[in-house]
């Protein structure tokens, strides 16, 4: 799976996709299609610094240990989030490039 092009779109009430964006941005949608990978995406864009530790994130949920790491490297993958392994942990980080882009996606223009 390709990481999201940040650069990619205007927003989609100004002008369509190309196909190869479309391709892209649905990666990143379908990550976030699923509501475990939601919520994680969305603790750690409001954990402080938009990043937080594996550890930190585990006990929201009332699925494995395993099962959160799988949801986590398809967010990665999808472009979402960076991750750092430090020491035994691995922290991840929200790409707020990537935030952006989708942001930018969505939003209406003015004018």
């Amino acid at each position: 799976m390709e990481l999201l092009d940040v650069n990619c779109c205007a927003p989609l009430s100004r002008e369509p996709l190309t196909a190869r964006q479309a391709v892209d941005l649905a990666a990143a949608f379908k990550a976030l299609g699923d509501p475990v990978r939601l919520r994680l995406f969305s603790l750690i864009a409001s954990h402080e610094d938009q990043e937080a530790c594996v550890c930190e994130l585990t006990g929201e949920f009332d699925v494995s240990q395993p099962t959160i790491s799988h949801h986590l490297k398809v967010l990665r993958e999808a472009g979402l989030l960076t991750s750092e392994r430090r020491a035994s942990w691995v922290y991840y980080r929200v790409r707020a490039e990537a935030l952006d882009a989708l942001g930018r996606l969505l939003g209406t223009p003015v004018g």
